[in-house]
């Protein structure tokens, strides 16, 4: 290994270290951060009008929604709880986190209140706090194919199925 060799790899990041390397593009990460600012306030709003009510279940899903707000907030928009010291780092494990992690945190949060208490308005509240885990989940999954990709690796499998026909046909004949 030469020396250039060496530097070069000393001075690449760690992969754990970012989280560039998880295929996002710029404009879906923002999207997904966007999205999860926008799921926190309705999460926040619709958990506080939640809460307006003599139902004990409602009022739990509704403190569970604004929970949900609160580390919504914490994890995707960390500027917004200047006043909580360790909103920086807590943003910045969360950043650590795989997109399919966030999928499944996300989504499972969202989904705990309506089934506390299925009415529309946890239905409303979380659903922009679903989509953001689903927006992650679907980033865990990678970009699509090309068609020329997809249309080498039919080719290769019709090829391979025509040589196992072919070799079953040959010995039945002998």
């Amino acid at each position: 290994m030469s020396s250039q060799d060496e530097q070069f790899q000393a001075g690449a990041p760690e992969p754990a270290a970012s989280s560039a390397d998880d295929g996002m593009t710029w404009w879906y990460r923002w999207l997904c951060r966007i999205a999860g600012v926008i799921g926190g306030l309705s999460c926040a709003f619709a958990g506080l009008w939640n809460c307006v009510t003599i139902n004990p279940l409602n009022i739990a899903a509704g403190v569970w929604m604004m929970l949900n707000a609160f580390v919504l907030f914490l994890c995707e928009a960390p500027f917004c709880c200047q006043f909580i010291e360790f909103a920086n780092a807590v943003s910045a494990r969360a950043d650590k986190l795989r997109p399919w992690q966030k999928a499944a945190f996300y989504c499972g949060m969202a989904v705990f209140p309506v089934v506390l208490s299925l009415t529309l308005t946890t239905l409303f509240g979380n659903a922009i706090a679903f989509a953001t885990g689903v927006l992650y989940g679907m980033s865990a999954l990678g970009k699509k194919g090309d068609a020329i990709s997809y249309a080498r690796i039919h080719q290769q499998q019709k090829q391979m199925d025509e040589e196992k026909l072919t070799g079953a046909l040959e010995g039945q004949a002998l």
